[in-house]
Parts: C-alpha cells; structure tokens; sequence
C-alpha cells in the first residue's frame, strides 16, 4: 500500500420496487438488475489512482461488515426511491464509525434527512471532488462541498466498469448531456442539472463505447441524458454521425435508447439519424392528452399537437415510443381517466408509466403547493404508488385515486395489455440495418421459455398471450421477439401497479 493510500467503498443502496426496476423479469433473463450504478462508477474513476477502490451494489450483492471495516471512506449514492435503504446502510457503517461521504440527487435534495452523513457533495461534484481529495491529504475536510456553477463535462473519464460485472446488468448506461431546455412544472431535472444542456466531447463517448465493447459487452446501452435532444445541433453534426461510424465499424454492438422530448418529432433528420445510431426505443414524457393540464404544468412544448399521430410517427420511423403520464393536476377533471386510456390504447405506447403527479423536493411545483399549505409530506419520488401522494389535491382524493385504479386496471389487465403490443407492431417499423444479430443469445432462450411457462401455461390471460404469438408469427414474424419481450414487462407491470 503506498504511502497516503485510502481505502475507498463505494455503495449503492437498493432500489424499492418501482416500475423500471423489472425484478421478475431480470430474474428470468439471469440478470440481477435493470442498470449500474453509473454515477459511482464515474466518482471512482476520478478518484486518485492509487487509492484503493470497492464498488458494493447491494441490488446485485450482499454489502459484508469486512467491507465497512477494510474501508477508510464510504461514499454513497442515490436516487429520491432508494432513501428507505440508504437510511439503513448509512446507520450500519456508522456502527463501525467510519465516514460517511454521500452525494447524488437524492441527498442534494433532501441533505436534512440524513444527520449521520460526515461529508456531502451537493449537486455535481466535477468541480469540488479535488477540493475532497486535497482535504483528504491535508485532514481539513469540511462537511459540504458545493460548486457554486454546473461543470463542465469535457473532462469527465470513462467509468472505472472494472469495479463492477457488467453482465449481471441488463443494460449498461452511458451519459452524453445534461440540463434540459424546458423547465416543467412538476420536473426537478433543471434543479439538479440546469437547462442549458452540457455535454461530452465526440470522443468522450466514443471512447465509452469503447471501453463497454472492449469488456464484451453487445447488448443494450441507455443513454440516461436528461433529455437527449436537449442540444440538437451538437447531436446532429458531430455525436450522432460518430456513433453511426463507430455501430458500423463494429457491426452494430449495441441496441440503444434514452430519453428525449416529443420535439423530435419535428426533425426528421434527428430521428432517421438517431435511428441510423442504433437507437430503438424512445421514453417521452407524455403526461396528458389534456390541453389545460400541459398549461398548467408549462409542458408547452407538448401543446397544439396531434399526440397520437406523433407517437406513431416515430414509431413508423422505426423507435418505439415509451411514455410517461400524470393524473392530479389541478386542472384535471373526472373526464381525464378515460381520456388517459384511450390516448394509451390508440397511440399504442406499450410501456406506458402512469403516475399520480408528485411533489418532488425544491421543484417549482413544491413550492407552489407548499405556499398554498397544500404538501402533506415529502415524496418518495416513487408516483406509481397510492402512499406518494403527497400533496391536497383539487380533485376528490377518493375520485382520484378510483379513477387512477380504473386507468391501471385498464390498460394493464391482459386483454387491453396485449392488444395494445398489437397496436404497437402493426405500427412499428425498424430499421433493417439496425442492431445485427449475434445468433441466439441465452438470455433470449431464458425470455422465451420463461414467457411460455410463466404467461402461456401459468399466467392469468393466458388466451391472450397465444393468441398474440400465434398472431405476431403470422403477420410480423420478424417483431416476434418484440412480443415476447413486451409479454414479460406485463408480467412485472402488473405486480407493480395490479397489487
């Protein structure tokens, strides 16, 4: 050990059960969970390189009382709806009183809550880690490190990946930007990252791509941006056309997606590009068909717009849309439960997260509502849950929460469920050259068979999951595989929402 070495644990708290965390289904693919914790990943990296560095992901493994005492340092990271367990671990390693280092999005927003944490980063730490790390030298170390801009990104390195086995992930993740240009009422992306996107170099992210593809992995790849078209300028003459020459040269590794703003729509060079990429799938935040309740929440730019035509435009472009919606704004009335499921049905957005709005921490919602003494409690950013109501709401508490039921009882029992991927398929049209097959992958043998003994002989609907296949054979053998993927997320979606 070299002189001035630290010993440096790095945890991730365990995620609650939410709607993108996929539990059953990970287990029938002989994963252990959805996405790395990519944020620490990043931290290490950054970390001197003679210090010595452990990375416990407590969703994938068992965080040992040797690896709190070997530790010299304990940094923790996370999001708002992995509180419950960050509480719990931070109490765990102060038994053997060693220092606690947190940062990440949910203690910026929510510091107050954890009185045993030694050290907090708030906000990013790009430009205050060395501040860290010279006081670590020097024992001047200060409970708050805060940088009063956002940083830049041009200098972030690649994720330390080897702290981890990637392949006990289904996807790896990688981030190009963050911010985004639009300031939503309800969202806290601008409190936490700005709305003037920052991004990486061209080679940045190639070299990303690199490291991911080096280590053997040829799967999928998030790209977990804020909103990827934030700088569309940036993306459309220097990143996208690197990642298409990069997919080409190495036959098209990685399947892609991220999430972006149903803008995209308006630029159909951006989508055949992002496409050419190799991204299939798209998560847009919908929220509403309902005009008044995007004014409300300053979704401006999903306004006077066919948004049914949009989602399906997309998907004639070859991405598949994945969306987000709200119930609970004020200006909703009891007409909006069955204009959110028809919206879903007819635009053909399988995985469609339905939420009940939130109040998140420092977000201009919260503010509104709590001058209004209208905030019961703080959120646990988990919306897809009766108990993160937190908020008075304008409309009938018990009408709300009825209506909510009848969209989820809707749209995720089997009959709707499914008819919904066939909507879906007869719309969706991907790209040719996209991601080339690699032959059966095990993963895909598990997600067969699992969906036949789980849906097919097991399942509630079960007529429905057969009546699909033999359908999807007959007119889209080519998307079969997309049926059987969507047949498993309905497994989960229903344990998450059909309680």
């Amino acid at each position: 050990m070299q002189k001035n070495s630290k010993n440096i644990l790095l945890i991730y708290p365990k995620h609650t059960k939410t709607f993108w965390g996929f539990e059953n289904v990970m287990k029938i693919l002989g994963k252990k969970a959805a996405y790395p914790p990519l944020g620490l990943l990043t931290i290490s990296s950054m970390l001197p390189g003679h210090w010595n560095k452990k990375l416990v992901d407590v969703n994938t493994d068992n965080l040992h009382s040797s690896d709190i005492i070997w530790a010299d340092f304990v940094f923790i990271s996370g999001m708002i709806v992995q509180k419950e367990s960050a509480l719990k671990i931070i109490e765990r390693v102060k038994q053997f009183n060693k220092p606690v280092v947190a940062g990440g999005p949910l203690f910026t927003t929510s510091s107050e809550d954890f009185l045993l944490v030694d050290h907090f980063f708030l906000g990013e730490a790009e430009n205050t880690l060395n501040d860290f790390i010279k006081d670590v030298e020097e024992n001047t170390l200060k409970k708050v490190y805060q940088a009063a801009d956002f940083p830049a990104l041009s200098s972030i390195p690649v994720p330390d990946w080897n702290l981890i086995n990637i392949f006990r992930y289904h996807s790896m993740s990688l981030q190009y930007s963050r911010g985004c240009p639009f300031n939503c009422e309800f969202c806290d992306v601008v409190v936490l990252n700005g709305r003037i996107p920052r991004t990486k170099t061209k080679d940045q992210v190639i070299a990303e791509l690199d490291a991911l593809y080096k280590l053997g992995w040829h799967e999928g790849l998030f790209f977990v941006d804020d909103n990827l078209i934030g700088n569309k300028y940036k993306l459309k003459k220097e990143i996208l056309p690197a990642i298409i020459e990069w997919q080409k040269s190495k036959k098209y590794p990685f399947t892609l997606n991220t999430q972006v703003s149903i803008n995209l729509t308006d630029d159909e060079e951006l989508i055949k590009l992002m496409v050419d990429a190799g991204f299939t799938t798209v998560f847009i935040g919908i929220e509403t068909p309902d005009e008044k309740s995007l004014e409300e929440c300053a979704k401006f730019h999903n306004q006077n717009r066919d948004l049914v035509s949009a989602v399906k435009k997309l998907q004639n472009f070859g991405l598949e849309v994945q969306g987000g919606f709200i119930v609970g704004f004020d200006s909703d009335t009891p007409a909006i439960f069955q204009k959110q499921i028809e919206f879903i049905q007819k635009s053909g957005i399988v995985t469609a997260m339905v939420g009940l709005l939130t109040a998140l921490p420092k977000t201009k919602l919260h503010k509104r509502l709590e001058d209004n003494k209208r905030i019961i409690k703080e959120s646990s950013a988990n919306n897809t849950l009766f108990s993160t109501l937190n908020f008075i709401p304008k409309m009938d508490k018990k009408t709300l929460f009825s209506g909510y039921t009848r969209i989820l009882e809707t749209i995720y029992n089997p009959k709707d469920y499914y008819e919904r991927i066939k909507t879906f398929l007869r719309e969706f049209k991907p790209a040719k050259k996209s991601v080339a097959r690699r032959g059966i992958q095990k993963f895909e043998v598990r997600a067969l068979f699992g969906s036949i003994w789980l849906l097919g002989i097991r399942g509630r609907g079960r007529k429905y999951f057969w009546n699909l296949l033999f359908w999807v054979t007959l007119k889209y053998p080519g998307l079969f595989h997309y049926a059987i993927s969507h047949s498993l997320a309905g497994l989960h979606l229903r344990t998450v929402f059909l309680q």
